[in-house]
């Protein structure tokens, strides 16, 4: 736990596995499970499927005990988590139907997850993005239903890109409710040519995280909606370190010119977390985006993850208003404005 004298230390960036989901998914759809499973093994190649496995395995106890997560977090001074599904729950394949009975499970089960420990877990849902005509529904479900503080959402699904207009009910009304949409890539669109040396998720996540935030900055999705609070895995992938080439394009080509400002200035309207493993990146963060919109994750409890969340900010050497934010309040802040259930 934090020091006394400190303001809770937040962690917005954790995972939860929910077995009876996954089981019922299977009853109901096994070819469906099926093919997924040929996919990530496709875009993963063998050699990672054969370590992935084991991993998770051996997390299982700290994905789904609340005891074996309180603890851990514990271990990390870590005294708040915002828990979301893990990204194999996200189901992008699934039928109208059972892509909103989806959401709706995930959404009883992470809300029951949480409620073990309310003073300590935050929780988020899940959306079907891959049917943007009943996102709304879902969200509501989330969010009033559930009293969870938003939803997770990949960077797309199917053919819906975070672009697609039929998303704007969706981001109107997670603005309205204030609602946090935290952007959490699963997959890869580059598949084969990832599939090894376990690029499919050092390369493909921030890939998919810089896409992803594109889709929404150049399409004016940020200009519609400005109280939007989108909070990104991965320090939002590569895009932060590349914007100058999206602020050329913005200025050199017609195409681009869809948002109204540079690209760069929104950087300082998402949130990105801490999830970079190089101090190097979190200070830039910082200085691309502003304190107030840098956040801690640990993507608890992979391996790709922060084993020492904490520590890790903290050997970014930033001045100790900018820690005490990343720390807590910046996720306090997003909390704040959210409509209750």
């Amino acid at each position: 736990m934090s020091d006394a004298t400190t303001a809770p230390i937040t962690d917005v960036h954790a995972h939860v596995l929910l077995p009876s989901l996954h089981a019922e998914v299977e009853r109901r759809a096994p070819e469906g499970v099926a093919e997924a499973a040929a996919l990530d093994l496709r875009r993963n190649g063998a050699e990672s499927q054969a370590v992935s496995g084991p991993m998770v395995g051996a997390r299982v106890p700290k994905l789904t005990s609340v005891a074996e997560r309180l603890a851990a977090m514990d271990a990390q001074s870590v005294d708040r988590q915002w828990v979301s599904a893990s990204p194999n729950h996200f189901y992008p394949w699934a039928p109208e139907g059972l892509g909103v009975w989806i959401a709706s499970e995930a959404n009883r089960l992470i809300a029951e997850h949480v409620a073990q420990a309310p003073d300590r877990l935050v929780g988020l849902g899940l959306v079907p993005l891959q049917h943007p005509s009943r996102i709304l529904e879902c969200l509501d479900d989330a969010v009033l239903g559930r009293g969870l503080a938003g939803v997770e959402i990949s960077s797309f699904a199917g053919d819906v890109e975070l672009s697609d207009e039929r998303l704007e009910p969706f981001w109107a009304r997670a603005e309205e409710l204030g609602s946090i949409v935290f952007l959490h890539p699963f997959g890869c669109s580059l598949d084969e040519r990832l599939d090894r040396f376990y690029l499919a998720n050092t390369v493909g996540q921030p890939a998919e995280n810089a896409v992803a935030l594109s889709h929404l900055i150049f399409s004016g999705v940020l200009d519609r909606h400005p109280g939007l609070k989108v909070v990104t895995a991965h320090g939002g992938g590569y895009l932060p370190f590349a914007i100058g080439r999206s602020d050329r394009a913005w200025r050199v080509r017609p195409e681009a010119r869809r948002c109204e400002h540079l690209p760069s200035t929104y950087l300082r309207r998402l949130w990105f977390d801490t999830v970079v493993h190089d101090p190097v990146a979190v200070r830039h963060l910082v200085e691309v985006a502003g304190g107030t919109q840098v956040v801690l994750g640990s993507d608890f409890p992979f391996d790709m993850g922060l084993d020492d969340p904490v520590g890790f900010v903290r050997g970014a050497d930033l001045p100790a208003e900018l820690t005490a934010r990343i720390f807590s309040g910046n996720a306090e802040a997003l909390l704040q404005t959210k409509v209750r259930a």
